[in-house]
């Protein structure tokens, strides 16, 4: 029997080593990578991490009255919401009316008027529970900020009062206000002839602004905002129906609680301190101290 010399126990030694150390560093790098693979997979299937916050988009059908108040409102708003995306349809509440019966998107609708908004709660288009009035407003005759031809409601009927324009009544319900006015006043059979219709009420204040018409009817808020249109006369508010703003969330809309939560924030003191500065009449109590 041959027994192994030292140098040979010492090189089988050396090579028993080495081989353990090769097969800790494979394990080691073998853990390294399947603890690596497992953190990015439950990265991967894992919801719980951060989840990104979704932005509402909210389409606004609102009477052209409203136009300038509505904007200055957004900002507001969406210094609040900046997740909340809010777009404006104006025009006449009557078209824009016709628009949601006949499928239009929206989500919410304020209209000038109370039949409109009537006739869409009862074709059941209305969130029920949602409907509120937003604020009201005050009808005026205007003529030119130049003209002296026109200082109240009979002088319509002179002579050189040429063309007076109006809303088309049966869409426009600054149209439909005027037409009662002159009706309770006796004038609209001798001023009819006159009268030139207009889509909305801002095309009524254009109207006047540019000279194409000698007077015409708009609300008190549309006056506010022109300098080249006078106020020649404030219509009684007994003669004719309450100018109210209603304002509902729709069915149709595809989020109906960030709509909600809109026609909230409208009757919250916000957003009645702008429309009172445009004009709107709002509830005393629900407009701050400070813009009083």
């Amino acid at each position: 029997m041959i027994l192994p010399t030292i140098n040979s126990l010492k090189l089988a030694l050396c090579e028993s080593n080495s081989v353990m150390k090769r097969r800790q560093l494979i394990a080691f790098v073998s853990i390294a990578v399947a603890s690596l693979l497992l953190s990015v997979g439950l990265r991967l299937f894992d919801p719980s991490p951060v989840i990104a916050q979704s932005k509402a988009n909210l389409l606004i059908s609102a009477a052209a009255s409203l136009k300038d108040a509505m904007e200055e409102i957004k900002t507001v708003y969406q210094q609040s919401k900046p997740n909340v995306n809010l777009t404006y349809n104006f025009g006449a509440s009557g078209a824009l009316q016709q628009q949601i019966e006949q499928g239009a998107p929206a989500d919410v609708f304020i209209s000038a008027g109370k039949k409109q908004i009537d006739a869409l709660e009862q074709k059941g288009l209305l969130v029920p529970g949602s409907r509120a009035n937003l604020a009201n407003n005050s009808l005026v005759l205007v003529v030119p900020s130049n003209s002296t031809a026109v200082s109240n409601f009979n002088n319509l009927t002179d002579a050189k009062v040429k063309k007076i324009a109006i809303g088309e009544p049966r869409s426009v319900p600054a149209g439909q206000y005027g037409e009662e006015v002159l009706q309770k006043l006796n004038l609209w059979q001798q001023v009819k002839p006159k009268v030139v219709y207009a889509n909305n009420v801002r095309q009524v204040l254009a109207s006047v602004e540019s000279g194409n018409a000698d007077a015409g009817l708009v609300y008190a808020t549309d006056a506010k905002i022109s300098d080249k249109v006078k106020v020649a006369v404030v219509a009684d508010d007994k003669s004719h129906a309450p100018i109210v703003y209603p304002m509902a969330v729709l069915k149709s809309s595809k989020n109906v609680d960030a709509a909600k939560e809109f026609v909230k924030f409208l009757s919250g003191d916000s957003a009645q301190a702008v429309l009172k500065k445009y004009g709107f009449i709002v509830q005393a109590s629900k407009v701050p101290a400070t813009s009083r």
